[in-house]
C-alpha cells in the first residue's frame, strides 16, 4: 500500500513541530509539501532524515517552495517545469518505486483581473503543457498540491460567496479541468461523491470554526493508480490546535506494492 498525503504548511518554520508530530502519528509513506517559505538550505533535512524521512526540496526564501518526502528512498529527482518561463519554486518530482510523484504548488491569483491573476492562469496552462511534454496517462502518475482551485460548486461549503473568486472563477475552474482531462482522476472524488470534504478555511472570519471551508489540495492520479486508489479523506484534525496552517492535508492510498 502506499499512502500519499499533501499538505500545504504555510511556513514550515512555523509547523515544524506540528508537522513533525503529524509525521510521526499518521505512518504516511509520502508527503507532499508546499508553501515551504525557505529556502533549500533552510529546510530541515536533517531532522526528517533523523526520522526516518528521504527529503527532496524546491525552496524559495520567503515565498513559494514544494517539497517531497517519503520513507523510502527517492530518484529521479527534478525541479520546476523547465520551459524557460520559471520564477518561482512551484513544482518538484521525484520517483517513488515505480510511481512518478508531483508535489504542485498553483499561484493563488489575487484579484481576479490582476497582473496575478494572469499569472494563476498561465502557470496552470503550463502545468497542462508540461505533462504534455514530459508525462503519459498511461505511467503510474500522482500529482499532489495546492492548486487553489475547487472545481465544482460541491467543492465549497458557500458557493455564492465565493463565486466569483480567484478560487472559483469559470476561468480558473476550466484550466484545472484541462489538466484532469490530460488524463487524471480525483482521487478524493472517487470516495465522496456528496458536498465537501473541504481542504481550506480562511483564518478569518471565523472561517474553520463555521466551516466555510473550499477543497483546493487534490491528489490526481492517472487511471494505472486511480484503479488501484482504495481511501481518500481529509486529515481534518491537522486544522485544529494551536497556529495551524489554514489548510488540512489530504490524503489518498492506493494498493501498490
Amino acid at each position: 500500500m502506499l499512502t500519499l498525503a499533501t499538505y500545504n504548511v504555510n511556513s514550515i518554520r512555523a509547523r515544524l513541530d506540528r508537522m513533525l508530530a503529524w509525521l510521526g502519528r499518521t505512518k504516511y509513506d509520502v508527503a507532499c509539501l508546499q508553501e515551504l517559505k525557505v529556502t533549500d538550505e533552510q529546510f530541515p533535512c536533517e531532522m526528517l532524515e533523523q526520522a526516518g524521512w528521504h527529503c527532496a526540496v524546491y525552496g524559495q526564501r520567503a515565498y513559494n517552495g514544494v517539497a517531497i518526502l517519503s520513507r523510502s528512498p527517492l530518484a529521479d529527482v527534478r525541479a520546476g517545469l523547465n520551459d524557460g518561463g520559471e520564477a518561482d519554486a512551484r513544482l518538484l518530482t521525484a520517483r517513488v518505486g515505480d510511481v512518478r510523484i508531483v508535489s504542485a504548488y498553483a499561484p493563488n491569483g489575487q484579484i481576479v483581473g490582476s497582473t496575478k491573476w494572469k499569472y494563476k492562469l498561465e502557470w496552470l496552462g503550463r502545468l497542462n503543457r508540461w505533462l504534455e511534454h514530459n508525462a503519459s496517462p498511461s505511467e503510474p502518475l500522482l500529482i499532489a498540491g495546492d492548486f487553489n482551485v475547487a472545481p465544482e460548486d460541491r467543492d465549497v461549503a458557500r458557493p455564492e460567496e465565493w463565486r466569483n473568486s480567484v478560487l472559483c472563477h469559470p476561468e480558473a475552474r476550466a484550466a484545472f479541468h484541462s489538466i484532469v482531462q490530460w488524463g487524471l482522476v480525483d482521487a478524493m472524488r472517487l470516495h465522496h461523491t456528496g458536498d465537501g470534504p473541504y481542504t481550506w478555511w480562511d483564518y478569518r472570519m471565523l472561517g474553520f470554526p463555521k466551516n466555510n471551508g473550499l477543497r483546493i489540495d487534490h491528489v490526481l492520479a492517472t487511471r494505472p493508480l486511480a484503479d488501484l486508489c482504495q481511501s481518500a479523506h481529509v486529515d481534518r484534525d491537522e486544522r485544529k490546535g494551536k497556529q495551524p496552517s489554514d489548510h488540512a492535508p489530504a490524503v489518498a492510498s492506493f494498493s501498490v506494492t
